[in-house]
């Protein structure tokens, strides 16, 4: 049996662009997490223990955002390498990495990268 956990529209001010304004000044940010482990033992239990804790899932997230990243697509990687290594119970994860008001020379509301394993 496996459970799908989701974070959805986690929201981050961070430094992450290729235009050194963007390091500079910053950018609000959103982050959408989802993944699958298996669920047995914490459904049976009714314990956190055998569960995944999705706060820590959360720091993670917000640890990799406080790093700054010239690419969505290097920060994505950097959260999902993370939950790799710190969360053996999850089996795949999809991270979304969503910049508001990208400099793209338009009006555009937002771009983001989608990245799994």
């Amino acid at each position: 049996m496996e459970a799908k956990l989701k974070l959805e529209n986690m929201e981050f001010y961070a430094y992450h662009g290729c235009l050194e304004y963007e390091r500079k000044v910053g950018n609000r940010f959103r982050v959408d997490f989802e993944c699958k482990y298996p669920v047995k033992a914490a459904s049976e239990s009714d314990n956190l223990g055998d569960a995944l804790d999705y706060s820590q899932i959360y720091a993670l997230i917000a640890r990799e955002m406080a790093q700054p990243s010239n690419l969505l697509e290097n920060v994505a990687y950097r959260i999902l390498n993370a939950v790799r290594n710190e969360f053996p119970l999850i089996t795949d994860a999809t991270v979304t990495v969503t910049k508001y008001n990208p400099p793209v020379g338009g009006q555009v509301h937002a771009s983001s990268i989608t990245l799994s394993f």
